[in-house]
């Protein structure tokens, strides 16, 4: 086997002139693994390749998988994913992994783009002030989750209101909220840390149903799931396959056909 010409051409998009060492140690996986990540999974999605990368560095973040992510973001970069979009990807896994899993990612991330001559901080992003928050933390969650946050404000225990709180003011007023990506980006790069991560299969749903809401629909998420899996591994994908069929049920031509009549 040989590294075929279109995973050699997608590599070198991301990394041009670069010379891998597991090349020359383990040159049997680098056939292995390049032509399925950069070919044969790449001919099964629509999604760009500056896209693709900002969901490989969402994936990484949830993964912990830091040494992978600097090499990824190395990649982004070259392929013109700016560095405010990366800020605002390690930002946004905040509320979702937790900075617990996140602080060693705005390290690396600082790292890459302090040797890459980027001077930081970079400009303000946030949208909200600490008086407007939660209204306008309301407002957004409302576009892309209806009245999922409302029904638990109205409908929780006293002492636990305040999480609902939490996922309006904090989660969507200090983070969804910002600038430097659009609510499909937002909500693609949600699904795609819960998916990365597992174990949050209640949320995967939610974010499966919010996604179809606000324009990504089934097909965006099975090709995220696909050009995820050579990171990911197979368990992960085909979980969250099997909650994204839940959620959005494949039509079968008798449906269709009495939608027609």
């Amino acid at each position: 086997m040989a590294i075929s010409k279109t995973a050699q051409k997608n590599h070198d998009e991301l990394f041009p002139n670069h010379q891998s060492v597991l090349a020359e140690t383990d040159p049997e996986f680098i056939e292995l693994f390049d032509n399925f990540t950069f070919d044969e999974v790449l001919q099964y999605s629509t999604i760009d390749v500056k896209l693709r990368m900002k969901l490989t560095l969402a994936s990484l973040i949830a993964m912990q998988s830091v040494n992978e992510y600097k090499a990824m973001m190395v990649g982004a970069l070259n392929v013109g994913v700016s560095p405010v979009e990366i800020k605002e990807i390690v930002y946004q896994a905040v509320p979702y992994a937790g900075l617990g899993k996140v602080f060693d990612f705005l390290h690396a991330t600082n790292e890459v783009l302090l040797a890459r001559g980027i001077k930081l901080p970079l400009e303000k992003k946030g949208t909200t002030t600490v008086e407007n928050r939660y209204q306008k933390g309301l407002e957004v969650v409302r576009q892309v989750a209806d009245d999922a946050v409302d029904k638990m404000l109205e409908t929780m225990p006293s002492n636990q209101k305040h999480l609902a709180t939490f996922l309006a003011d904090n989660c969507f007023g200090d983070y969804f909220t910002r600038d430097g990506l659009t609510a499909q980006e937002r909500e693609l790069l949600i699904f795609t840390m819960l998916a990365s991560m597992g174990g949050a299969d209640v949320q995967l749903k939610g974010h499966i149903r919010n996604n179809d809401l606000i324009g990504n629909k089934k097909e965006r998420l099975i090709e995220t799931i696909t050009i995820l899996l050579p990171f990911i591994g197979y368990p992960r994908t085909l979980t969250a396959l099997t909650c994204i069929n839940e959620i959005l049920p494949e039509k079968n031509k008798l449906s269709e056909m009495e939608n027609v009549k």
